[in-house]
């Protein structure tokens, strides 16, 4: 399909822009001619992408912000408009990690996390879908897509992952009603979600970006935050499929209007388990049954005094 909200004309909105899967996909908007809006909390990494964006010939507008502020993401709306006008594509893509047991985050562990992860992709729907249906109503030939960065974490719960399976799950929940509501309403705005596996970006380096008001100086790492942290820095750095083809993979739903984005469709398996234990019903599977060393050495270095 030959979708020309994501073609020469386009405009882009991106955030989490400055690295991964934001970075990348800006590079492509940028080859398909799109004019494109960078965003992202980092001020000094997102200028030296918008930098090297800008040296493809692209039209560029950054700007630095936190997306678990709303008037920060309304600023970024109304910077868009002025300098471009209505995006075609809005990529709700910025996020941050966090692992460790589910009760041992501190309340600045789920606010940072469902600040950024949930209501950064919140915002972004409710701020910017208004704006792609008045675009729409004015002009028949007008489309728009809007992708929302969840997770595989957001189709299963593994264990330690706390807070982060949580918030994903939000995300996927989000995505697939803004995708039904959005059906109600039109046909020329759709909506999308992202779930990828591991890849390596700098997802599992989150905490570089955690500002003091989302610190408790009282809290130090417990032993699952430390080993979760070990283990998602392990499986990310150690990906194969790169966030270039990730990014490829976007466009590419985007083109033949796919909802579902997957970065390791195999991992679909793990997906079906769960929904089979569901519907059976059945306790939750073990997560580990294919690789039970692992789930042995998780266990003893959880339990060890």
């Amino acid at each position: 399909m030959n979708n020309p909200a994501t073609h020469a004309g386009g405009i882009a909105v991106i955030t989490g822009a400055a690295s991964g899967f934001g970075f990348e996909a800006s590079v492509l908007a940028a080859r398909r001619g799109m004019h494109v809006v960078m965003a992202d909390v980092q001020a000094d990494a997102l200028a030296t992408a918008a930098q090297t964006v800008r040296a493809m010939g692209a039209q560029v507008l950054e700007q630095t912000l936190d997306v678990s502020r709303s008037e920060q993401v309304q600023a970024l709306a109304d910077a868009t408009l002025e300098r471009f006008g209505t995006p075609t594509f809005v990529f709700n893509n910025a996020g941050v990690g966090a692992g460790g047991l589910i009760w041992e985050h501190t309340l600045k562990d789920w606010e940072w996390v469902v600040g950024v992860n949930l209501m950064g992709v919140a915002h972004g729907v409710r701020i910017f879908t208004p704006l792609m249906l008045e675009a729409a109503r004015r002009d028949a030939q007008w489309r728009g897509h809007m992708v929302n960065t969840a997770s595989m974490a957001g189709l299963l719960c593994a264990p330690n992952m706390g807070v982060y399976n949580v918030v994903k799950h939000a995300v996927v929940a989000m995505s697939e009603t803004l995708y039904q509501d959005l059906n109600l309403v039109t046909d020329q705005v759709h909506a999308h979600v992202l779930c990828p596996y591991f890849v390596p970006t700098g997802i599992h380096q989150s905490h570089r970006n955690r500002t003091g008001e989302w610190k408790d100086p009282t809290a130090r790492p417990t032993k699952s935050q430390l080993i979760a942290q070990a283990m998602s820095t392990k499986a990310v750095t150690s990906g194969k499929v790169t966030a270039a083809e990730v990014a490829g993979f976007v466009f590419d739903a985007m083109d033949d209007n796919r909802f579902y984005i997957y970065s390791h469709p195999r991992a679909i398996g793990l997906v079906q388990t769960r929904l089979e234990d569901i519907l059976t019903p059945r306790n939750p599977s073990d997560p580990f049954a294919s690789r039970p060393e692992l789930g042995a050495e998780l266990r003893a270095a959880l339990r060890a005094e």
